[in-house]
């Protein structure tokens, strides 16, 4: 169903991954599959974390998208940990909860912007600021400005693998939040 090269990993590692593939911990780390697409695993999981972030932002109260995030952290900790220790590779490509975390910092605006709007604006005004908030985290997650590097190369374990994606969602936040600012400066008129 997925496709991942495996080709790549030892006969034991295989082994063992495959042990792991139906527990909850590999659905959450890999978030439900996406990050063993093929080419760029980071990616997919950044757009798998968008219907969940419109389905909280649309139904739910603006700070259940907090919530979620700090919750998935934790949780992504755990799991981000299980499935480094089966595979044996200090953070494998295919564990995406640490994107799908810093994605939806990036689109922290969208639940406060829904809570200003009507829904058909909501999806007018919201479009463009996902675009920028996908473009904007995959530039900090991929370039790693500091301390995200830091935060990447110093941190160990699960802790490590979601903390300097969280870092660079922050820095997409910020650009977010000055788009929405803007937008919302402007409809208010």
């Amino acid at each position: 169903m997925f496709c991942f090269n495996f080709s790549v990993l030892s006969d034991q590692i295989i082994l063992n991954m495959n042990k792991c593939k139906h527990n909850i911990s590999w659905i959450i780390a890999t978030w439900f599959g996406s990050g063993l697409l093929p080419k760029a695993p980071g990616t997919w999981g950044s757009l798998a974390a968008f219907p969940f972030a419109y389905i909280i932002s649309v139904y739910t109260c603006p700070y259940a998208l907090i919530f979620g995030i700090v919750a998935l952290f934790f949780i992504g900790i755990w799991a981000s940990d299980k499935i480094e220790e089966s595979a044996q590779i200090k953070d494998p490509g295919f564990i995406v909860v640490d994107e799908v975390v810093g994605q939806w910092i990036a689109l922290l605006p969208l639940p406060f912007l829904y809570s200003l709007l009507d829904l058909n604006s909501f999806y007018l005004y919201s479009a463009p600021i996902a675009v920028v908030a996908f473009i904007a985290f995959r530039i900090f997650d991929i370039w790693k400005p500091w301390p995200v590097n830091y935060a990447d190369k110093n941190v160990p374990g699960g802790y490590g693998i979601m903390l300097d994606d969280v870092i660079a969602g922050m820095y997409a936040l910020i650009v977010t939040s000055v788009l929405t600012a803007g937008m919302v400066m402007v409809l208010v008129k």
